[in-house]
């Protein structure tokens, strides 16, 4: 019988006379059944329903015996050191995954993003760790990705996986780390907890990856995972805030922008004794000086230098916050002050691009580009995904270290990345007037004026924070 006639002999059997008779004869049948009979079949159908209800809400782990220490799921497959971009470090090696929202309410994707972020940034101050950072793994968020791809792309030997269901004041969060490696499931659970709990379960997430990875932590470390700060429904709020406000601020935009500056002010009001609301308004002002968006560029240099400065009055291990003043310090040339703060910034989160990034922009502009260039490399190991910036200003160091082929490569890689960035452009620009590749410099001047009609090399200029004058003048006068 063919598809089609099934359809229609099936449409004819679920007419309204048809199923009568059909509905009739069914319990005429059921009622001659013996009751024992009933009964078995009863319970089979109990308990097919219970176990689709179990399955639907419970991972699939197998359960190993507890002496081998792991679980494992379904058959993976494994990762290949030899087909990896990057070797393998010699020290335990993670990337986190972006949690999937499993809430029907699309809002709570800031919660899953700030869970992920909460756990990235925790296991990166540990020294023993090697944590890819969020640019580079937030890069798989929304796509069908297999542990496999992630491990050889990223060069990691762990994986973890997770997801978020929020429901009222409960949360559920069921996580997993992979060995890719091995394609074993080292660890898999599921906590169902209220959402007032969600901070010393982000801890106990962090610790149970640190024990699967056999990483020890020394005391001080292992009391840096412990929420300080975040406490009662006050301190929930707060921490939901600033979630909300972090989303905003990496949208980049200036209307995005704004709305993280009074979701920022919103939450100093309201905790002003959490010290991350005031490293949230810095990066917001440090973002209307890079938009040139302030009324008063010098004012908003002064405002993002207070807000971090209080930020670290209340924490001083907050490692945003030393590498965003390093930053503004070169901005006001105070170099001995920024250099110090970025190897603060280095040394408090030792797996931290944004840090390792950041100080090697003040090495740059403090004249230092030998020393920034491995710095720079790091990032780009730490975040090999993410941060077309990073390969801008490697770009940079390369080519004010006399490296002018390497810089080439590097200004070639960030567009790779960002096509219409138009300051991998001038980089290129400028190195090939230095080497006296006239043709291609000419070329690149033009993409930039393609890309950015507006775009003015005076203006550009103000943005520059070069120690040494002839460093700017030589940059510019090309």
């Amino acid at each position: 019988m063919t598809i089609e006639k099934f359809k229609r002999k099936l449409t004819v059997i679920l007419s309204s006379d048809r199923l009568a008779r059909l509905k009739k004869g069914a319990l005429k049948f059921w009622k001659s059944i013996p009751t024992a009979l009933k009964a078995a079949a009863t319970i089979i159908i109990a308990l097919n329903a219970g176990w689709q209800l179990y399955s639907r809400f419970t991972p699939s782990v197998e359960v190993i015996p507890k002496e081998k220490g792991i679980a494992s799921v379904s058959k993976i497959e494994v990762a290949t050191k030899e087909k990896m971009a990057f070797p393998l470090p010699d020290v335990p090696s993670i990337a986190v995954l972006p949690f999937v929202n499993m809430s029907e309410d699309p809002k709570q994707e800031f919660l899953c993003d700030g869970i992920t972020e909460s756990i990235i940034t925790a296991l990166s101050k540990v020294p023993s760790l090697f944590v890819i950072s969020r640019n580079s793994t937030f890069f798989y968020k929304g796509k069908p990705v297999k542990v496999k791809q992630v491990s050889e792309e990223l060069g990691v030997r762990y994986v973890m996986e997770g997801s978020v269901q929020r429901s009222s004041d409960r949360v559920r969060i069921t996580v997993q780390l992979i060995d890719a490696l091995s394609g074993n499931h080292l660890w898999a659970e599921r906590y169902d907890r209220e959402l007032k709990d969600l901070f010393a379960l982000q801890d106990e997430i962090t610790t149970k990856i640190l024990t699967a990875t056999q990483v020890k932590l020394t005391a001080g470390e292992r009391a840096s995972l412990v929420e300080k700060y975040f406490r009662g429904k006050q301190g929930l709020d707060c921490y939901l805030k600033i979630l909300e406000g972090s989303k905003y601020l990496q949208l980049h935009t200036i209307e995005a922008n704004s709305v993280a500056r009074r979701i920022a002010e919103e939450a100093i009001a309201m905790c002003p004794k959490i010290p991350w609301t005031y490293n949230l308004l810095a990066w917001v002002y440090r973002q209307e000086y890079r938009f040139g968006s302030a009324k008063s560029p010098g004012e908003t240099i002064e405002k993002t230098i207070e807000m971090a400065q209080k930020t670290l009055a209340l924490d001083d291990s907050i490692a945003e916050a030393h590498a965003l003043l390093s930053h503004m310090y070169c901005a006001i040339r105070e170099y001995d002050k920024a250099i110090a703060e970025g190897e603060r910034a280095v040394a408090l989160d030792p797996s931290g691009a944004v840090a390792h990034e950041w100080y090697a922009m003040t090495l740059i502009y403090a004249g230092q580009p030998d020393e920034a260039i491995p710095l720079l490399q790091k990032a780009i190991r730490l975040s090999p995904l993410g941060s077309t910036s990073n390969f801008v200003f490697l770009g940079h160091a390369l080519r004010m270290a006399g490296r002018f082929e390497e810089a080439i490569s590097a200004y070639k890689k960030a567009l790779q990345l960002s096509a219409h960035n138009i300051f991998p452009h001038l980089g290129l620009a400028v190195t090939y007037i230095q080497i006296a590749r006239e043709k291609e410099a000419r070329s690149e001047v033009e993409e930039i004026l393609r890309l950015n009609p507006k775009f003015s090399l005076d203006s550009f200029a103000k943005t520059l924070s070069y120690k040494d004058s002839l460093v700017q003048i030589r940059f510019l006068k090309k």
